[in-house]
């Protein structure tokens, strides 16, 4: 199974990508992870909502420019559906068996994704109400990711 992670902004703090880098060694047993980073626009807290959707568009034009065409794709949204780890699970070996082995998931930036994009995927999904920074965020998605991946195969994870 491919799996790719479409990110706007880049990761700085050494934690996060530490947690990042231990998730990719961990899901290399089940699948090829790929990531990809989109600069994010400026937006800065003093721009009208004008500008701000200006930003998301441009940011949109290019996480589905670096969408792979033949994904299923995962649009991560607070409006999106909740699953737990399990249905996760379920979903994504659904996909497999269905023939579908590219999935992507895309995380959006601090004012969230383009309506194009969210357009664009098959599936948005929320993780919660509340709202993560997008850098956490990525580990989250991974260790769901991973967690799914123990589920399908079997294999013990904790609860």
């Amino acid at each position: 199974m491919n799996i790719t992670i479409i990110s706007v902004g880049k990761i700085k703090e050494k934690f996060f990508t530490d947690a990042i880098k231990e998730y990719k060694k961990r899901l290399s047993r089940f699948c090829r992870l790929t990531e990809k980073i989109i600069l994010d626009e400026r937006a800065d807290e003093g721009f009208s909502q004008s500008e701000i959707e200006q930003a998301k568009i441009k940011e949109g034009i290019k996480i589905l420019d670096k969408t792979p065409k033949a994904s299923y794709v995962f649009a991560l949204d607070i409006r999106g559906e909740q699953l737990s780890s399990k249905e996760l699970a379920k979903k994504i070996d659904t996909l497999a068996i269905d023939g579908r082995p590219d999935i992507a998931f895309i995380i959006g930036g601090s004012n969230g994704l383009s309506h194009d994009v969210l357009n664009a995927a098959d599936f948005r999904l929320s993780f919660s109400k509340m709202t993560f920074p997008h850098q956490l965020f990525k580990v989250i998605l991974m260790e769901q990711i991973y967690r799914a991946f123990k589920i399908i195969s079997g294999e013990t994870y904790h609860k």
